[in-house]
């Protein structure tokens, strides 16, 4: 079985997150699933002192994962990028899209744009 991956804490402190154990409590699922999800990198986790968390911004208003993160993940991880560059880039500032940063963009009708800029970016 591989490990999970856990980047080091490369977002700011400022930066909301939920630990594994509610991150299960919300999708309605066990921790071992949250583990699998990591794993087929649907979600990514840093450890925030030592305690592995997610970013609360991958998650909708209902709880459940944001539409499009896991395809995001997944473009930018097949372009060559490392978890912890793909989650310096979703959280980067960039003035040119709503919300600021690539995650607070994928919430509105620039999901798309995102997408775009992502693949641009990984071939």
């Amino acid at each position: 079985m591989s490990a999970i991956p856990y980047c080091d804490d490369v977002l700011d402190s400022s930066v909301p997150v939920v630990q594994l154990v509610d991150v299960a409590k919300r999708l309605g699922v066990a921790i071992t699933r949250v583990q699998q999800m990591l794993r087929e990198r649907q979600l990514l986790a840093l450890k925030r002192n030592r305690v592995p968390v997610v970013p609360e911004a991958f998650f909708d208003d209902e709880g459940n994962i944001l539409k499009g993160v896991p395809g995001l993940i997944a473009v930018l991880h097949d372009g060559g990028f490392e978890d912890e560059e793909i989650l310096e880039w979703m959280f980067r500032e960039d003035d040119s899209l709503p919300g600021g940063c690539p995650i607070a963009a994928m919430r509105t009708h620039s999901a798309r744009e995102v997408m775009r800029r992502a693949q641009a970016l990984a071939f």
